[in-house]
């Protein structure tokens, strides 16, 4: 079975990155955040069995008695498994420690790379117009396994965050050939939309250039906005805040703000092309 992906209903973008490390979750959450403080309703489905995006988001490890898994194999429709959180048009389907065994128990399954995007449209297909998420944003674990190609399989678009280190084009080029994959097998219409560098220090010149030959390899689909390393950022997790409730004012939490218009501006565009 191999459900076509609906365009109809929210934006579904996936947040990857084969590495760990590079600020993916962080994104996740502070992405969402930011949407949702300019007007969009948005959420944030956790596909990483270790869950720190629902735990930054508030959502203790004892409450999640609904899940991404559930979704996955069927359990609740994804509608089902949304779980408001303290910000405003922000809500989440956690995950559990239960997705650790997805892979192994949809081994023989026909549709198994097939189960997010099957959710997702069946929510877009009940969603009335103006009602419901305007955008979904799915934070992968750090790698190339089935949850990810689940969401890759169920997204309209893909963006990545890259840390300013010296391997970071190196992991880059992996990943792409991974979505070049699926674009060819199982999502025609997946697109990149954008990079994001995370964790640039001014005051390391080895971050400068870093951005400059990501830059010149991946060009304007590099966002203009990038995330500084910020020790604010690193704090809020501890707290289960998205930093952007923790410091507004810090300068992550501006760059994330300023990350948020850019990528509605891009859906713009994408929209009227």
């Amino acid at each position: 079975m191999n459900p076509s992906l609906s365009h109809s209903g929210p934006r579904v973008i996936v947040i990857a990155n084969q590495k760990g490390g590079v600020g993916k979750t962080t994104t996740a959450i502070n992405l969402g955040t930011a949407l949702a403080a300019v007007g969009q309703r948005v959420l944030i489905v956790d596909l990483d069995p270790q869950g720190n995006a629902s735990t930054g988001l508030g959502i203790s490890r004892k409450s999640r008695d609904k899940s991404s898994h559930d979704v996955l194999t069927g359990t609740l429709p994804l509608e089902e498994a949304v779980v408001p959180t303290a910000v405003p048009n922000l809500s989440v389907v956690p995950s559990t420690l239960d997705l650790l065994g997805f892979e192994q128990t949809m081994a023989t399954a026909r549709d198994r790379v097939y189960r997010l995007r099957a959710a997702i449209n069946a929510y877009r297909a009940k969603a009335t117009a103006g009602e419901g998420f305007g955008y979904i944003l799915i934070d992968c674990p750090p790698s190339l396994n089935l949850l990810t190609i689940n969401a890759m399989a169920a997204s309209d678009s893909v963006l990545v965050p890259l840390q300013c280190e010296f391997f970071a084009l190196e992991g880059l080029s992996q990943l792409l050939e991974t979505v070049e994959h699926v674009r060819e097998t199982l999502n025609p219409s997946l697109t990149i939309h954008g990079v994001v560098l995370t964790m640039f220090d001014r005051r390391n010149n080895l971050s400068g250039q870093v951005v400059d030959d990501v830059r010149a390899f991946m060009g304007n689909q590099v966002y203009q906005t990038v995330i500084p390393r910020n020790v604010r950022m690193s704090e809020a997790p501890s707290f289960g805040k998205p930093a952007l409730l923790y410091d507004l004012e810090c300068a992550g939490s501006q760059a994330y703000l300023r990350l948020a218009r850019e990528v509605i501006s891009r859906e713009r565009v994408l929209s009227a092309a």
